[in-house]
């Protein structure tokens, strides 16, 4: 027979042992639930000039992470329009709602290709942003030149970044060895692919999220502020240099993955 201190330590050691057995049970504590996927599924990511699919490596994972579907275009930098005409291959791939994502050169093909109903919201990563039928060039000329300017190689109707504008002017808050590596893959631009003019402007009729790069030395910070107010864009600001999609990646993500919550 168990006298009054037995009998409390083996009823406690029953409340113990049922309590463990609740849990193991999945009884009354549950599970942390999950985040919820961003509401908008698919992104899709377009890169500029003097540059190609690679730099959005550090964006990616994060936004697969998240719950989406991503898919970067390869652009081959020949003209707008069959650089839209590459953006609207993979777009017509997405089975549903999606936000479509413009790194510098790219806000054009955004602005042109956004209209597509597929496309639920635009991401501007310190890009272009002009207006249908606007002279983007003499737009930029408003503004201070970019010291990025200056180093441009002609060659064979192509131009590229010199390898010191391209650490300095393009790329210059990330690794240097990792700049290198990107200055390598840089793609290489037709001479006439500045001269065309968006017919239409997406971020007219489209929710429009903006990423302005505070130490940009390839587009004038200045630039980015106007067009991005002019879209009545969600704007964040970086400092950063004109890659910021690579030296401030989660940031990026983080701003991709906020238009995909975009409300219907």
């Amino acid at each position: 027979m168990l006298n009054a201190i037995d009998r409390r330590e083996f009823l406690m050691g029953l409340a113990a042992a049922g309590g463990a057995a609740v849990l193991a049970t999945g009884g009354p504590a549950r599970a942390a639930t999950p985040a919820a996927a961003p509401r908008i599924r698919n992104v899709v990511l377009v890169h500029g000039a003097y540059a190609d699919g690679s730099c959005w490596l550090d964006v990616i994972p994060r936004l697969q992470q998240a719950g989406l579907n991503v898919a970067a275009v390869q652009n081959p930098l020949q003209s707008l329009a069959e650089d839209c005409a590459f953006t609207q291959r993979t777009l017509d791939l997405q089975d549903g709602p999606t936000v479509l994502v413009g790194h510098s050169y790219a806000g054009e093909i955004i602005t042109q290709t956004g209209v597509d109903p597929k496309v639920a919201a635009l991401v501007y990563c310190s890009a272009r942003g002009p207006d249908a039928n606007e002279d983007y060039t003499a737009l930029a000329k408003t503004y201070p030149t970019p010291p990025a300017s200056a180093g441009l190689v002609h060659a064979g109707g192509y131009i590229q970044l010199s390898e010191e504008a391209f650490l300095r002017d393009f790329a210059g808050d990330v690794d240097p060895v990792r700049a290198r590596a990107l200055y390598a893959v840089q793609g290489r631009v037709s001479e006439t692919l500045f001269s065309a003019k968006v017919t239409q402007a997406a971020w007219r009729s489209k929710p429009s999220f903006y990423q302005v790069s505070t130490q940009d030395r390839t587009i004038n910070p200045d630039l980015e502020r106007f067009m991005a107010k002019r879209m009545n864009a969600k704007t964040i600001e970086l400092p950063s240099s004109h890659l910021g999609i690579v030296s401030h990646a989660k940031e990026i993500a983080d701003l991709i993955i906020e238009a995909a919550n975009t409300p219907a």
